[in-house]
């Protein structure tokens, strides 16, 4: 069975976002914006604090797994942080060698390890050892830093160092967010490992979502942006897949899970962060829903949650 799993997204797919978007349906699995590993092992309340679903079984409150992400370079640090993140509750543990960020990948993090191979291997074998056979390990990675010419190197580097499954953005990390998603190398890769791989990059419709499964040839598929934009996509596709007809969300249909984000966002959030949290799902929204982008141009200013929640509840 085909799975949906949604992308960790640094300062944008918190658990706030994974609860919205997990009750709509069709999402099967999530992974954690990253904690930031350098040489410390980390106490339990950083990871609650990125991942509080930690105290509901690791499960979203609509029942999707959550699993941890990790980020950084230090071997022993990583592999100390994987086993707390396990004895905490996570149901695997999973790597980041994907993060196109400049700050992070100035402090030695994310995709720029992809222009060592055997340090990224290094890194997955040590965190292996350190949580036995039995535990499940992951790691997400770009098609390469500024070029693919080490894209194979480095997946099979992965798989033969310990990993359980391989997630690929099917793009440079100098390609950024850019189209086209190479899909077709993912292909490649497959060829060249013996670990299930996840297809990442580019999916915007239920039509990317089988173009991406063709010419990747992956059973899954990790969507990020995607969802957020058009947060029933992951549904749309399940019924596609089950030859149930359909019909996309309107605003009016999204609406009340928009209401119930201002909700949790009220309850969790500092209040200083509390309008800006909201006001950039709005934006975010207003790529596809002109009424939310009309939320957000006529709320932009405003800083008064009531304010705001009557907005979008008159939008509808």
């Amino acid at each position: 069975m085909s799975r949906i799993v949604l992308a960790p997204m640094e300062g944008l797919a918190d658990d706030i976002l994974r609860d919205c978007l997990t009750r709509i349906g069709g999402i099967d699995l999530c992974v954690t914006e990253f904690i930031r590993v350098t040489t410390q092992l980390l106490p339990p309340k950083v990871f609650k604090r990125l991942c509080p679903e930690l105290a509901n079984g690791c499960k979203t409150p609509a029942g999707v797994p959550v699993r941890i992400q990790l980020l950084g370079s230090d071997p022993k640090a990583l592999a100390a942080n994987a086993v707390r993140a396990l004895e905490l509750g996570s149901p695997g543990v999973d790597l980041n060698f994907g993060c196109p960020a400049k700050t992070v990948n100035r402090s030695q993090g994310g995709a720029i390890l992809l222009q060592e191979p055997q340090r990224v291997a290094h890194i997955v074998a040590t965190v292996r050892q350190a949580i036995g056979d039995d535990a499940w390990l992951s790691a997400k990675m770009r098609l390469g830093f500024a070029t693919k010419d080490l894209a194979l190197d480095n997946a099979k580097g992965i798989a033969d160092a310990g990993a359980n499954e391989l997630t690929v953005h099917a793009r440079t990390k100098v390609e950024g967010y850019r189209p086209p998603a190479h899909w077709q190398w993912i292909n490649k890769i497959r060829q060249h490992v013996s670990i299930p791989v996840i297809a990442n990059g580019e999916v915007w419709t239920p039509a990317d979502y089988e173009a991406c499964k063709q010419a990747s040839g992956s059973d899954d598929v990790m969507i990020g942006r995607g969802l957020v934009w058009k947060p029933d996509l992951a549904l749309q596709i399940a019924h596609q897949q089950a030859d149930q007809p359909h019909q996309a969300w309107n605003w009016t249909a999204l609406v009340p899970t928009v209401l119930y984000f201002i909700d949790l966002v009220e309850a969790t959030v500092e209040v200083k962060y509390q309008d800006a949290r909201i006001k950039q799902w709005l934006k975010l929204l207003g790529r596809v829903y002109p009424q939310a982008h009309l939320c957000f141009e006529q709320g932009k200013r405003m800083q008064n949650l009531v304010s705001l929640r009557q907005l979008v509840q008159d939008s509808a």
